[in-house]
């Protein structure tokens, strides 16, 4: 009997608990979608510094910072996934969670595009039908809505940039996601700050229940990125190709059927060019992966 790959399930529970984050997000609808990411960013350096003694990982922490050129390409990083994180949670607290759905859909595809613009990679005939599809649903999708979905190219967009900057940043992802909280944690602190003061603050004046989701968004913030972290090492890249999807398609359900988002026919005309892109990109994946072996 063949053994399961061990990084199978924590890859697949971390891609689910992104997928399901709308639930999570969307009771915090009456908190402002800059209070909710300055929370999450405090909780999660909060959190991750702690992890990390406990752990006894500080060391890792400390040889990034030391290190005056990592040190800016997380601030870049953190830069991209603030902006990332701000659109999804402005996006799920106002109606549009299968628009963010879309977003991490085309995800895939923006990767493969700028590995061709920024680092003169060479695709495949299907990988190219798979992008052109891909431009082609977007296109779709503004003429026909009389707008460009902004919100699934900037999570597309920015994600995409975030995780090609952070394969070139030689750091380990918990002191990574612990640098970047710690140069973010001071603008959102004082940004809370500023909130409580005014008297606008949602932390112990809108309830417990409030209170609990930010306070842990934070933790489940690194929890999430450390089970896909370790997941991804042990996979193989065809694999996680795959299971990246679960994400988007829960995202989607939540939308649709949790939330009562409409659906018409026009969003899923081009939905479905996209999703015969990405049928023909995954598909394209799997047999280059087993032509390797």
């Amino acid at each position: 009997m063949k053994r399961v790959n061990p990084g199978l399930l924590p890859t697949a529970l971390a891609f689910a608990i992104w997928g399901l984050f709308p639930l999570y997000f969307h009771p915090l609808h009456q908190v402002s979608a800059f209070q909710v990411i300055a929370h999450r960013i405090v909780w999660s350096c909060l959190f991750v510094l702690a992890w990390l003694a406990v752990r006894r990982e500080l060391s890792t922490l400390r040889t990034a910072l030391a290190d005056l050129s990592v040190v800016w390409r997380l601030a870049v990083t953190a830069t991209l996934i603030t902006l990332n994180w701000l659109v999804y949670v402005w996006g799920v607290m106002n109606g549009h969670v299968v628009e963010t759905s879309l977003g991490y859909f085309i995800g895939p595809l923006v990767n493969v595009l700028l590995g061709v613009v920024l680092l003169s990679e060479k695709l495949t005939a299907a990988q190219w039908v798979s992008v052109a599809l891909a431009a082609m649903g977007v296109s779709y999708l503004t003429v026909m809505t009389g707008h460009l979905p902004w919100i699934s190219l900037t999570l597309a967009f920015s994600f995409a940039t975030y995780g090609l900057m952070r394969k070139v940043v030689k750091v380990e992802a918990l002191a990574g996601l612990a640098t970047e909280t710690i140069l973010l944690a001071p603008f959102a602190a004082a940004f809370l700050l500023w909130c409580e003061v005014r008297g606008t603050g949602a932390l112990m004046h809108a309830g417990p229940t409030i209170d609990a989701l930010l306070i842990g968004s934070g933790p489940i913030t690194a929890v999430t990125l450390f089970l896909y972290a370790y997941g991804t090492r042990l996979l193989p890249y065809s694999t996680v190709g795959l299971l990246q999807y679960i994400a988007p398609t829960l995202q989607f359900a939540c939308g649709v059927f949790a939330f009562h988002e409409p659906f018409e026919r026009t969003r899923a005309i081009g939905f479905t060019i996209i999703w015969v892109g990405l049928i023909i990109y995954a598909g394209e994946g799997l047999r280059l992966s087993r032509a390797k072996v």
